[in-house]
């Protein structure tokens, strides 16, 4: 990004050599405020017997403070985005699963907003930002997913203008080990920031089209060959503060603090997330520097052209400091080709012979040449640490 002017976007919708193998034997298993940031529940009420969406009695209040129908959501009642029903405080935060609405083809056909505004980057003169990383060609992943990568996947989710794709990564949860249900992914994939609200139907699928294969292949292709290891919505939702009233298309002062945690639950079955796909990430939380960080690689699945949204790739590179504003924090940043899609997709080092997640993918300019992500402080720690604790087994 220089200071001429060139355009940067939110990648939403849109190994470090041998050392990080991501398999499942590799991953054995920014500051924000201390309050945590913003914790939104979802209502988990899957269509059944009278077809009614069961949402608990305190949301149903507050949806119909809004004017909203909850009977009617399933029948498309979720897709009224008017200024007042798009919610988003987070006490407002509702998902009820809607059984069958992420079929193989909608999710297939799921984009990246493609949101870019011309911005300036005035980092060159701050004297703050490392020099723009060289592009780094973005390398497909090794098929089956779940043999060769870290337990990444995809988060769907509608917006106003329709449906979109980012990445997700699932991490371990410090008070239920080996049974985690948490999702790390951007803030830009779960909340539109200031001049906007909670995005609606959010699942993750781990491990998607986990054999690679292409669209002529996936021609009529079962719900198992899409989604492996099922679709899981999100009940409850967490993202900073900073996001929720700084983030807008380009990042904007919300871009340090662009990460989200989500709490997942099957749409049948018992055990958690972590049980089911055989992995889960630690999350680093020390906020090392650029310079300290050594190598990192960034996962996901990338959906604008010249990239179709269906196969898993990386990107391994020293990173950099990006500086968006002298009174933010800087961000990491890495050169890499990956489009919009693989926003949220998670960025890993091995620390002590361990893999764990320490950033994820953020913003980039429009040439897709590089990624920023946040660095993950306290700020981040006290969500993931809230979201464990508080919001686990609801």
């Amino acid at each position: 990004m220089r200071s001429s002017g060139r355009r940067r976007t939110v990648l939403a919708a849109t190994g470090l050599l041998a050392a990080l193998a991501l398999t499942a034997t590799a991953c054995d298993s920014g500051g924000g405020r201390a309050s945590g940031g913003s914790t939104a529940s979802a209502a988990q009420g899957s269509a059944s017997g009278d077809d009614t969406i069961k949402i608990p009695d305190d949301i149903k209040n507050r949806l119909k403070e809004h004017g909203i129908d909850v009977d009617q959501w399933k029948h498309g009642a979720w897709k009224n985005w008017d200024k007042d029903k798009w919610l988003s405080e987070a006490k407002d935060f509702v998902n009820p699963v809607i059984d069958g609405l992420w079929k193989p083809e909608r999710m297939k056909s799921a984009k990246d907003p493609a949101k870019t505004i011309s911005a300036q980057d005035a980092a060159a003169e701050q004297g703050v930002s490392d020099p723009e990383p060289a592009p780094v060609e973005a390398q497909a992943e090794k098929t089956p997913y779940h043999d060769h990568a870290a337990p990444v996947g995809k988060v769907f989710f509608d917006s106003p203008e329709g449906s979109m794709v980012c990445s997700g990564t699932v991490v371990k949860d410090v008070n239920h080990p080996g049974r985690s249900n948490l999702v790390w992914t951007a803030g830009h994939c779960v909340h539109a920031g200031r001049n906007g609200g909670w995005y609606r139907n959010i699942a993750f699928v781990p491990s998607y089209n986990d054999q690679g294969r292409s669209a002529g292949q996936l021609g009529g292709a079962s719900a198992s060959e899409i989604a492996p290891y099922g679709q899981w919505w999100a009940d409850w939702a967490s993202t900073s503060d900073q996001w929720i009233s700084g983030g807008d298309e380009t990042g904007g002062a919300g871009a340090p603090y662009d990460y989200a945690v989500l709490h997942v639950k099957p749409e049948h079955g018992a055990k958690s997330l972590e049980e089911t796909v055989g992995n889960a990430l630690d999350v680093d939380f020390s906020a090392p520097s650029a310079q300290e960080a050594g190598t990192m690689g960034a996962w996901g699945y990338p959906a604008a052209p010249p990239y179709d949204g269906l196969s898993m790739f990386k990107c391994v590179d020293q990173p950099g400091r990006l500086s968006l504003n002298p009174a933010l924090p800087s961000m990491y940043r890495i050169g890499c080709t990956m489009t919009g899609g693989s926003s949220g997709g998670g960025w890993f080092r091995v620390v002590g012979g361990r893999t764990e997640l320490v950033s994820n993918t953020s913003i980039g300019p429009a040439g897709h040449t590089w990624l920023a992500g946040p660095q993950l402080g306290r700020g981040a720690q006290a969500l993931y640490e809230r979201m464990s604790k508080e919001y686990d087994g609801r």
